[in-house]
């Protein structure tokens, strides 16, 4: 039905405001400063389907977002239930990013969604956080976080955090290059934390308690709303309050802002020029990565390495050594111990891999490198040359099949 304050009907359109009940987006466009076309093309990064990425992931199916691509790295259980308005009790040991896209296809078929099951620190590469508009932080924890900020700092990408703990919520927003960050606003007590998560020789310890934070399903349906909300904001490049926080104390219901200190010698602060494209996918050898870099760099060439690669883990007892070939954060202290005499072994932990060494033949994939990464190469003198690995760029509609 559409209804107009204008009997008149030789009114012109432009001068007619109009409601159409069988418009989905209907009540949106009422909003004078709303534009559906645009949210219909955009892509968001959704790091995290817990309880708040429930949330936010409903928000943005009920406003038709284009593309949501989500990542999560667990499965539903039980415990999920009472926080996570799109888990059913069906869903057990289903990967939640599947589930969470699934159920919020059936809120909306317009919107594409795109699950992946996978860590954010090792499964996606520089190039997704570069072709996003925007990257939405739903995490439990400060490693994912400064992580998520860095490879945002690295790509100019605006990104929006939120932290929940039982009725109390917080939400920053962050505009690389020019406002304060998440690392900018980190204490040396959130260093000594994050260090906490890894051993003498930094591999990760387990972590029993890991994520297992007391939230009720209210404070993480209101920082949700809330990260979508400045995500809107950004997405209709409307003024947003970048590098301040918004902190909400349920207790006594109060509201208040506070502006994150900016510092200029801050690690994050460091943003990538724009990549050359190569045809090369990370099937490709090192090697021919070298090759494909030769007319843009001379001389002796070496890849460095964003996430560190566990070579080998070596036994100081017997000698022995076996061959790990994983990044650092996804080898445990448990798999660092002998198999034969059961000691504690040391990790041989590579940080850059030179032309012309046993590395240089494996493949990308195999030391670590992610799909539609970005990845740096530098001569032996100092230049270097950062090149998107855009062969991989056909598996974005499919998560690179980390969902399969």
């Amino acid at each position: 039905m559409t209804k107009t304050d204008h009997p008149d009907p030789s009114t012109p359109d432009d001068d007619v405001l109009r409601i159409d009940d069988d418009d989905r987006y209907g009540r949106l466009r009422l909003i004078s400063w709303w534009r559906q076309e645009r949210l219909a093309a955009a892509k968001v990064l959704v790091v995290g389907a817990g309880a708040l990425g429930n949330e936010v992931i409903k928000n943005l199916a009920l406003v038709g977002l284009g593309t949501i691509y989500v990542i999560d790295l667990d499965d539903v259980e039980p415990s999920n239930l009472s926080r996570s308005v799109l888990f059913r009790a069906a869903d057990g040991g289903l990967p939640k990013a599947r589930v969470a896209a699934r159920r919020a296809g059936e809120i909306n078929p317009d919107v594409r969604f795109v699950p992946m099951r996978g860590d954010v620190l090792n499964d996606v590469g520089l190039g997704l956080f570069a072709e996003v508009d925007v990257v939405i932080g739903c995490l439990d924890n400060r490693e994912a976080r400064l992580w998520v900020n860095r490879q945002c700092w690295k790509t100019s990408t605006p990104w929006v955090d939120a932290g929940i703990q039982e009725i109390q919520g917080v939400v920053k927003v962050f505009t690389p290059p020019h406002s304060a960050c998440y690392e900018c606003a980190m204490t040396e007590r959130d260093y000594q934390l994050l260090n906490l998560r890894y051993s003498c020789p930094l591999l990760k310890r387990d972590e029993i308690l890991a994520g297992k934070v007391p939230t009720a399903p209210t404070i993480a349906s209101m920082m949700g709303a809330l990260q979508v909300q400045e995500a809107l904001k950004l997405l209709h490049d409307m003024p947003v309050a970048g590098g301040s926080a918004l902190v909400f104390n349920g207790v006594g219901n109060q509201f208040y802002t506070t502006k994150l200190p900016f510092r200029d010698d801050c690690l994050s602060h460091e943003t990538y020029p724009e990549p050359i494209a190569l045809p090369l996918g990370r099937g490709a050898t090192v090697a021919a990565l070298f090759d494909a870099a030769r007319p843009a760099l001379s001389g002796p060439l070496h890849l460095t390495l964003d996430r560190e690669l566990v070579e080998a883990v070596e036994c100081p007892r017997c000698g022995g050594r076996e061959e790990v070939m994983r990044p650092r954060t996804r080898v445990r202290q448990a798999d660092a111990v002998c198999p034969k005499c059961r000691e504690a072994g040391r990790p041989v932990v590579v940080s850059r891999i030179d032309e012309g060494t046993p590395l240089a033949g494996r493949t990308l994939a195999e030391v670590g490198v992610p799909p539609f990464d970005v990845v740096r190469v530098d001569e032996e003198e100092g230049d270097a040359r950062f090149f998107l690995l855009a062969g991989d760029r056909d598996g974005l509609a499919s998560g690179w099949g980390l969902d399969s």
